[in-house]
């Protein structure tokens, strides 16, 4: 199998250019699922429904997820 089917939670971090302690967040709230076979992992069709899912969507604040508005104004954010 050359493709990739588990994510550590480092590695999803690096997927999506943010902080692991961003993922772990993500996974507590409930919006990112996972499984701990050790340590904590992430499923590539996980991570992939979770994107295709929150397309659109505002992550900046967790506890309160928003459409996005203004895409260009934030893109230097």
């Amino acid at each position: 199998m050359n493709e990739t089917m588990i994510y550590t939670v480092k590695e999803v971090a690096k997927i999506l250019h943010c902080s692991p302690n961003y993922v772990y967040d993500l996974i507590e709230k409930g919006y990112l699922p996972a499984i701990k076979l050790g340590s904590v992992k992430i499923l590539k069709k996980s991570l992939e429904q979770f994107l295709q899912d929150n397309e659109g969507k505002d992550f900046s604040d967790l506890n309160n997820i928003t459409k996005l508005d203004n895409l260009t104004a934030r893109e230097n954010d």
